[in-house]
């Protein structure tokens, strides 16, 4: 394990040497503050459905030490799990990628942890408009035009974790394909991955990462399962949610709703089509519709089910 700590006010040769360095190390991997209110969300489910975890999600305190960890991230949701030998340690609220740059769907790899990040702009459209930036500058943690804020967790393909701009990220679409999230809740995510793997990085150097400018690198190894999806109908603990088909892939679907519902053992039968448009036209914008299983069952979803924020904000600490 390796933690690595770059001192703005060295010589340049030496910072460009050790931001280098920092770079090929993760390339190699596979490749503000407390006092701000955000979005806090700790009650919230996983997101998962019960075909997966059946029927019932199991939550748990972190076990130090034990590294069968990974991170499930659902789209629709605006949610980011960690979990720790089946059990839901602990889900966050997020932001994620525009609609013209949406977080790509599918299995990645986190490989590494940077407190004060580095940010090297992709060669990308976006960036070629820029006129603050260029494709492969090296933006520095102390460079007001870095983006990343405090914490990146690299997914691979240019792809990240990395601190919101503030609360109005979550919950929306916001980013160039990368997964935003709250300073705090990101602090909790990295240091919860660095009890579980055991990584070499100690409260100290990351409580003294917090305070200043300096990048701290803690490689991943092993690396941490990442699976992102796009689930916007999902039976979990006894409640049918609809979430908003945010890019607009035309998953929410009659079809679609009584498949969820058959293959999670749910009778569908006292449904109609009709009422079922109407549950998929309820989840629209940042809103989501949620009904008990009970109540379709016995005829009653439109009555008794409601829509909800997918993202629950309040104030934070």
């Amino acid at each position: 394990m390796l933690a690595t700590f770059v001192s703005p006010s060295a010589t340049n040769e030496v910072m460009i040497f050790r931001f280098l360095f920092i770079l090929a190390l993760s390339f190699l991997l596979t490749s503000m503050s407390y006092a701000q209110s955000y979005a806090v969300d700790i009650a919230r489910d996983s997101a998962r459905s019960n075909k997966r975890t059946g029927g019932h999600v199991q939550k748990a305190v972190l076990v130090r030490g034990d590294p069968n960890i990974r991170i499930s991230i659902n789209l629709p949701s605006f949610q980011l799990t960690l979990w720790q030998n089946g059990n839901e340690i602990r889900s966050y609220p997020i932001g994620i990628g525009l609609e013209e740059f949406p977080v790509a769907v599918g299995n990645r790899r986190a490989t590494s942890i940077e407190w004060n990040p580095v940010w090297i702009p992709p060669s990308s459209d976006w960036i070629e408009k820029s006129s603050t930036v260029k494709a492969g500058e090296i933006i520095l943690p102390t460079d007001p035009r870095n983006p990343l804020g405090k914490v990146k967790i690299p997914l691979g393909y240019g792809f990240l974790i990395h601190q919101a701009k503030g609360p109005a990220d979550m919950g929306s679409l916001v980013s160039h394909g990368c997964v935003r999230v709250m300073q705090p809740d990101l602090y909790d995510l990295s240091e919860k991955i660095v009890a579980a793997l055991s990584l070499n990085v100690t409260p100290a150097q990351i409580s003294a990462a917090k305070r200043n400018k300096k990048s701290l690198l803690a490689p991943l190894e092993p690396f941490v399962a990442v699976e992102v999806t796009y689930d916007t109908i999902v039976v979990e603990d006894g409640r049918l949610n609809i979430y908003p088909d945010v890019y607009r892939h035309k998953r929410n679907t009659v079809e679609n709703v009584r498949r969820e519902l058959q293959t999670s053992g749910v009778d569908d039968g006292q449904l109609t089509d009709a009422e079922i448009r109407k549950m998929i036209a309820a989840a629209v914008g940042k809103r989501k519709f949620v009904v008990s299983v009970a109540a379709i069952r016995n005829g009653t979803a439109l009555a008794a089910g409601r829509t909800v924020a997918v993202v629950q904000a309040t104030r934070g600490e």
